[in-house]
């Protein structure tokens, strides 16, 4: 048993609203991994942990510090390890353990890291009674001792179920012979995608797949693994083209999100494919509940009311999608940022099952990626969201509000502030962490007013 019970206090400033980020040696090391891990182990009286982690240089080391805590706290741990966040999420569901945390910085730089932790079911914990209790215990240090050391098992050879359970959600003889482009961008998506790819091909799926920066590389050669930055697409649209593929996917570094380009290599922002893939549940499912965040929704509702489904909205970020979700018995849910989540997946998100549900509707329809999309984009163009930096975004923020309120049909504070005016509506948030607006604009099939608001609150917002 370790005598590491009294740590003594210690500042632990990185937890975020429902997760982990921080800069290594700065507030993030493996004495706070292992102090989270005792935390969560006795707060939550946890006996079983899943643990995984991504493939930063930084993971294995904050991964087995973790696992320390988590067994000196009492719990055994399921260790996957290199592996994608919606991994863990599968193990804890799927062997109903008590929790699971993935060691991973997603998308942000290098010289960070962090964790994404989930309860029983994969459930995400409440930011406000459920995660106060793992920081307390983290930052004071007092860990009461646990009745036995908890045992780690070896669960690297697991990822079998997880491709089978992924392989389920296609209908693998609807499928038709396509060419796919996949860009894992040297991030933890490789071996997992390889996994699938092969019980895809066990079960007769007629798919050839194109591979780009596949080899799992911690030094991330080509670019931390983000393909949300324009900066980072080029690889992919290039190769799309070059082997003229019929669909091009690619991945962060978890792969919890899921970025699509269509055949001609034009990459498609994420609002377009959640009204798609909603539209798509609701052709098998009718009259289900799809959720969707508040940033870009014209077209997403549009799509998901055509096909007689009802759009429901929830604040954005993981934690929020996945609760409302969970309320209202949602099959799907997704947000413009490329997350997407389902109800047969634990209400959780994941990145490998957007693109085989994306394969199977393409066969089923006959169509390609663009044909299913370009009059979409047409019929309600949106901005994308764009960043300011502003000293003081409060004020930046009540600027816009004085100049438009009094002009606008209605308003929602859900997330930042909406403001709809009939033909265009904007929304308007601000960054949790760094002196950021973050504004999207979109219209009613006016891509020329798009543009022209866009610059107009631009100019408001920078003073």
């Amino acid at each position: 048993m370790n005598d590491r019970n009294k740590l003594g206090h210690r500042e632990i400033t990185c937890f975020k609203a429902y997760d982990v980020r921080g800069e290594l040696g700065v507030n993030l090391d493996a004495d706070v991994a292992y102090r989270i891990g005792r935390a969560f182990a006795q707060a939550r009286n946890a006996k079983r942990v899943v643990v995984g982690r991504d493939s930063r240089a930084s993971s294995p080391e904050l991964a087995k510090a973790l696992i320390s805590g988590l067994t000196d706290g009492g719990a055994d741990v399921l260790d996957i390890g290199l592996a994608g966040t919606e991994e863990v999420y599968f193990h804890t569901g799927f062997h109903d353990t008590d929790g699971g945390i993935e060691v991973t910085a997603s998308h942000n730089p290098i010289n960070y890291n962090g964790m994404k932790i989930v309860g029983r079911g994969s459930a995400p914990l409440d930011p406000a009674t459920e995660l106060p209790p793992i920081v307390e215990l983290a930052t004071s240090g007092d860990f009461a001792p646990a009745a036995k050391q908890g045992e780690v098992t070896d669960f690297s050879h697991a990822r079998a179920d997880y491709a089978k359970a992924m392989a389920d959600f296609v209908d693998i003889g609807a499928l038709k012979p396509m060419k796919i482009l996949v860009n894992a961008g040297n991030g933890t998506a490789g071996p997992t995608f390889d996994a699938i790819a092969e019980e895809l091909q066990r079960r007769g799926a007629p798919l050839t797949f194109v591979r780009l920066h596949h080899n799992v590389d911690s030094s991330f050669p080509n670019g931390i693994p983000n393909p949300l930055l324009p900066e980072n697409q080029p690889p992919t649209v290039q190769a799309v083209k070059d082997e003229n593929a019929d669909l091009g996917v690619a991945w962060d570094g978890d792969f919890d999100r899921c970025f699509f380009f269509d055949e001609n290599g034009r990459f498609i922002p994420g609002e377009y494919i959640v009204g798609l893939l909603g539209a798509a549940f609701l052709e098998k499912s009718p009259g289900e509940k799809v959720v969707h965040d508040p940033r870009v929704i014209m077209n997403t509702r549009a799509m998901i009311e055509e096909a007689g489904g009802e759009a429901v909205v929830s604040k954005t970020g993981h934690a929020f999608i996945k609760r409302k979700m969970r309320d209202v018995g949602a099959i799907y849910g997704g947000e413009m940022s490329a997350h997407h989540y389902f109800r047969d997946f634990y209400y959780c998100d994941s990145g490998m099952i957007p693109w085989l549900l994306m394969v199977e509707l393409l066969a089923r329809k006959g169509k390609t990626l663009a044909e299913l999309l370009s009059e979409r984009m047409t019929l309600y163009p949106s901005s994308g969201e764009t960043n300011y930096t502003i000293e003081d975004p409060d004020a930046a923020i009540a600027r816009l509000i004085e100049r438009y309120e009094a002009q606008a049909d209605s308003r929602d504070d859900l997330d930042g502030v909406s403001l709809n005016f009939g033909k265009w509506r904007f929304n308007l948030r601000k960054s949790n962490t760094e002196p950021v607006v973050r504004l999207n604009l979109e219209s009613d099939g006016d891509a020329a007013l798009v543009a022209e608001k866009q610059a107009e609150l631009a100019a408001l917002l920078k003073g």
